[in-house]
């Protein structure tokens, strides 16, 4: 074989791998940018006894120990579970399992009526490490969800599990992997939804710059993890996002001190701050605090070709679980109260007013710190021992309601009001 015909060969192998790689992603999708959505991240970590998953009250756990500070409302569930928890009345009081695929579509079927327009699906390292089989079928039926109610659905990897003893981000790279061949969640089957961003599938990688990990940000791999999503022939031509600190271009208070951060960010597609407990309602100018750091915060971003998605949720109480992981120092029931939803909506309108094209959501099913805007109950179990937050006499969807209703001012559907709308 002659040279010429050599390199012929060579180059049309290189055409079929790629060409190849091309069809693991489908290039069709109802959501091709972030622009314009309101997201949310989903846990989807919620088990109960007897569902399957061999679990011993996961979620909602006892008098004893319990590690949620917030109650759904569970009257529209197909599937529900006894509890220890009595309600006023003195009946039980009931919990969902995320396992439940009736439980995801219905949570899904929500996110359709109310105008919610997606989730970003929290893939935990140690889940993406060991295959969690109940993690993969929690994931399998959202993605079947999202497709049935064409809601817009991603993939966000956080690092929380990933240890100091040498681990790096391998393992999130098998695993996508895993998830792209074997789930096919680039490519539904029905329609596609998956979340696209510049024209490619977004992939959130959560936990980077946080000063109290156990590992260090600069030896875990993060290059080389960004660089496959971005770039692998096969796998890869995906954009990405990272979540990191509320103060990471300062560099200060709950970031760690280290500009090579910023040239972390500076290789993404998207900057995701995280200020779950940052801001509160209940001091005098944080809205003001929060209006400036995301006028600056969108200024570099510009300046360095990133985009950038403001965190907002509706309050934070993180009580019950603090009493068993620092009993010297137990959290208030509502430590950041949500204000009938003037804390979130005041948030929502602030980065709006500041110039974001897109929002983050935390969290849609978060009750364990009580960030969850999904149907709460405003009438939760009564204890002793364990304490949780009501709804502030709203209803149960008013969170779901009002993400909504950002969304269409978002777009510029309805006019944006700096004053907490109410239904008509």
């Amino acid at each position: 074989m002659n040279f010429k015909k050599i390199i012929l060969l060579s180059l049309s192998c290189l055409f079929i791998y790629k060409a190849q790689g091309q069809t693991k992603h489908s290039k069709q999708t109802l959501y091709p940018t972030y622009k314009g959505l309101v997201m949310a991240g989903y846990q989807g970590w919620f088990r109960a006894e007897d569902d399957g998953t061999d679990s011993k009250r996961y979620a909602y756990g006892d008098e004893k120990r319990s590690s949620i500070d917030m109650w759904p409302d569970v009257s529209e569930y197909e599937v529900t579970y006894n509890t220890p928890f009595k309600l006023s009345s003195g009946q039980p009081a009931k919990f969902f399992s995320s396992h439940d695929k009736s439980t995801v579509d219905l949570h899904f079927k929500w996110m359709q009526q109310y105008g919610v327009d997606g989730v970003f699906m929290q893939r935990f390292f140690g889940n993406a490490k060991h295959k969690d089989k109940a993690a993969l079928t929690i994931l399998k039926n959202a993605f079947e969800a999202a497709s049935k109610y064409e809601r817009a659905i991603a993939v966000m990897y956080d690092l929380s599990g990933l240890s100091a003893s040498g681990e790096d981000c391998s393992a999130i790279i098998e695993d996508w992997k895993y998830l792209v061949d074997e789930l096919k969640v680039t490519n539904q089957a029905g329609k596609k939804t998956y979340l696209h961003h510049n024209g490619k599938p977004l992939v959130t990688i959560w936990g980077v710059g946080f000063p109290d990990r156990p590992y260090n940000t600069r030896n875990i791999g993060l290059e080389k993890l960004i660089d496959f999503l971005k770039n692998d022939p096969v796998y890869g031509n995906c954009s990405v996002m990272l979540g990191v600190p509320t103060s990471w271009r300062m560099l200060n208070a709950d970031c760690i001190n280290d500009p090579y951060l910023h040239e972390l960010i500076k290789k993404s597609d998207i900057v995701l701050p995280w200020t779950v407990q940052r801001y509160s309602g209940l001091l005098h100018n944080d809205m003001d605090r929060l209006r400036d750091n995301t006028i600056d915060d969108i200024k570099w971003c510009k300046e360095n070709n990133v985009d950038y998605v403001p965190c907002v949720y509706p309050g934070f109480s993180w009580h019950n679980l603090s009493k068993q992981e620092f009993p010297d120092d137990v959290k208030p029931v509502g430590s950041i109260p949500r204000q009938g939803g003037r804390f979130y909506w005041q948030q929502i309108a602030t980065t709006l007013n500041a110039g974001a094209s897109m929002l983050y959501v935390a969290m849609f099913d978060e009750v364990n710190e009580g960030t969850a805007i999904f149907k709460g109950s405003d009438n939760p179990p009564v204890s002793t021992t364990t304490s949780f937050i009501n709804m502030d006499g709203k209803p149960s969807d008013h969170y779901l309601w009002l993400t909504g209703e950002a969304a269409k001012m978002l777009r510029n559907q309805k006019p944006l009001t700096l004053k907490m709308p109410e239904r008509k």
